[in-house]
């Protein structure tokens, strides 16, 4: 009884310690038809490869030890024959091995294609919350090291683990009927070899797990210092970060070093192990050959199996590693996919009315704080009311929450208290993808893709005509540098846009907000980049696309928005002001304090 619940135990625990990897099964059960076809290869492939033996064992007893008294024609005749039955065999495992390589390698890269395309896609659905805490490079890291990993144990590791169970259950089959004797080694094979092997195995998953974060800690220093490749070299901080980097660098190989150090222990432990106690069999059959009880042919059929269940053994020793480390690969991509943002689409989602000449904004009694930082409110109950096609600017100290306001028109966040509202519709009913396609917004550091001008400005509408497009790059006044381009329109920009100025990139990303031609314009200071001259031009042409829409603009420098129909001042998350440049000037608060430090600048 106590034997059976230990066995029954560290079962148990082998199954908790693979179970991540049972949320591969629904990337696997597509492919069923070829999954199938692979395990046909496997087995035919296995069963050549126990074939083998056999057919060893009838070369050696009925053509090489045949009685001298047997004419030698006939002898080379049986000996032909049975070397002929071997090539046979050779070439049936030949073909089925590569049929089984090819098709698993199929499954292993159309399942890691499929996965890394799931988690890519559903971190693009996450809410900018789900970036506060988790590094770009570290979901980077997840989307290449582990779906590597996965790849490595689905198209490789699992096929040789099948493959190499049938062939060690049809080796010690073929051992235990032809040495009844080698019983008593299975047997202790299982407690002194496959007991031990369970308790080593567990402290390597959990170094494969520490070594992959190790590896993603990397992975996310990189990325954001090569984001920042100026400033980094601004500050001469080239050799702190590379000191950074290597810290880190060598943290990860540690931990590798100690997954690796642990899982050659454990390959080692098996195989002497396993070699140790078949070979102890063989003497036994070396044995029975001179006391007559066997013949050479069974002995030479008995080795063969011995080396193939020795070598199945081994096999999956290092498979067994390998599936460790796949189900930690398996459980940080888990990780990914099962976060869910809070910012979900409506159970019953209410549809947004027909904007006509704008649409109308307001914010009621609105407290907001962000999610990494709980006790730190943002906004503490704002309120306004922005009419349909009105031009409303906000202003205000770092900090009052005007950026905030952006982000909660857009819907990356809801609120703590209150409400907004949408032509009357409050923000949360609505389809995310209907309200933001409401929205077209410029950012004060303009986002450029790589790719080409072109690429660039039909971001905003990717099935708008040519004739739509090259009028919002005149109005934005694109066209005009992009006439002077050797490929025009279709010159690559560069990551982040690198080969543009910054006045262009900003021109670029107005053309593409104006021609989404949304009722609503978030403007983030979008003509601060801009030299005095674009400025001009480019702000006539704002003015032109803000006509007929809802505008809200961020100002930093106030005598960008003189013009505008309303500005509202914000402080410590609240509306203080609320007028025209004129009037608030007049009243002598915040807004003309502000105005009288600028312009007298």
């Amino acid at each position: 009884m106590g034997d059976a619940g230990d066995a029954k135990a560290q079962g148990q625990v082998a199954e908790r310690r693979l179970q991540p990897l049972r949320a591969l099964l629904p990337y696997l059960a597509p492919y069923r038809g070829q999954i199938a076809l692979a395990l046909l290869f496997l087995l035919l492939a296995a069963a050549s490869t126990l074939a083998l033996p056999y057919a060893v064992k009838l070369l050696v007893d009925g053509g090489l030890a045949l009685p001298t008294a047997v004419d030698l024609g006939e002898r080379r005749l049986a000996i032909r024959d049975y070397f002929l039955l071997l090539f046979g065999v050779a070439l049936v495992l030949g073909l089925a091995t590569a049929a089984r390589f090819y098709m698993v390698s199929w499954i292993g890269e159309r399942v890691t294609t499929d996965l890394r395309q799931a988690v890519y896609a559903h971190v693009l659905r996450q809410s900018p919350q789900f970036f506060e805490t988790l590094k770009t490079g570290e979901v980077l890291s997840r989307l290449t090291t582990d779906t590597t990993v996965i790849h490595h144990a689905v198209g490789s590791s699992v096929s040789m683990g099948l493959r190499n169970l049938v062939l060690l259950a049809g080796g010690l089959t073929m051992l235990l009927t032809t040495m009844p004797r080698l019983i008593l080694t299975v047997a202790g094979i299982v407690v002194l070899v496959v007991l031990p092997a369970g308790i080593i195995s567990r402290r390597v998953r959990k170094l494969s797990r520490a070594s992959q974060d190790r590896l993603a800690d990397t992975s996310g220093i990189a990325g954001e210092i090569l984001n920042a490749i100026p400033v980094v070299q601004s500050y001469t901080r080239e050799a702190a970060e590379a000191a950074r980097f290597h810290v880190a660098n060598e943290q990860a190989f540690a931990t590798s070093l100690r997954r690796t150090g642990t899982r050659s222990a454990l390959t080692a432990f098996v195989i002497v192990g396993v070699f140790g106690s078949l070979l102890y069999g063989m003497y036994g059959g070396v044995q029975a050959v001179l006391a007559g009880e066997i013949t050479a042919g069974e002995l030479s059929q008995t080795a063969l199996y011995v080396m193939v269940v020795a070598g199945s053994v081994a096999v999956l020793a290092e498979v067994w590693g390998d599936l460790l480390r796949a189900s930690g690969a398996t459980e940080r991509l888990m990780e990914l996919l099962s976060a869910r943002s809070p910012i979900g689409e409506p159970a019953q989602p209410a549809p947004l009315p027909v904007a006509a000449g704008g649409l109308r904004v307001a914010f009621a009694g609105v407290r907001f704080a962000y999610p990494s930082r709980p006790a730190q409110a943002v906004l503490r109950g704002l309120d306004f009311t922005i009419e349909p096609g009105q031009s409303v600017a906000l202003v205000g100290p770092s900090g009052a929450g005007k950026t905030t306001v952006f982000q909660l028109l857009q819907r990356f966040y809801d609120v703590g208290e209150g409400a907004i509202r949408i032509d009357d519709v409050d923000l949360r009913r609505p389809r995310l993808a209907e309200l933001r396609a409401r929205i077209a917004v410029v950012q004060q550091e303009a986002v450029i893709f790589s790719g080409s001008i072109d690429d660039n400005i039909r971001y905003g509408k990717p099935d708008a005509a040519d004739d739509e497009l090259r009028s919002a790059a005149r109005a934005a006044f694109v066209d005009e540098f992009v006439q002077r381009l050797p490929e025009g329109y279709a010159t690559f920009v560069g990551e982040r846009g690198v080969r543009l100025s910054g006045g262009q990139r900003q021109r670029i990303a107005i053309a593409r907000a104006i021609l989404k031609n949304a009722p609503l314009l978030l403007l983030d200071e979008a003509t601060s980049s801009l030299d005095a001259e674009s400025e001009r031009v480019v702000q006539a042409a704002l003015e032109a696309a803000m006509s007929g829409r809802t505008t809200i603009v961020i100002a930093h420098r106030l005598a960008t928005v003189q013009g505008a129909d309303r500005i509202l001042v914000l402080d410590h998350g609240r509306v203080v002001e609320d007028g025209t440049h004129p009037e608030l000037v007049e009243r002598g608060g915040l807004y003309a304090r502000l105005a009288a430090l600028q312009f007298s600048a």
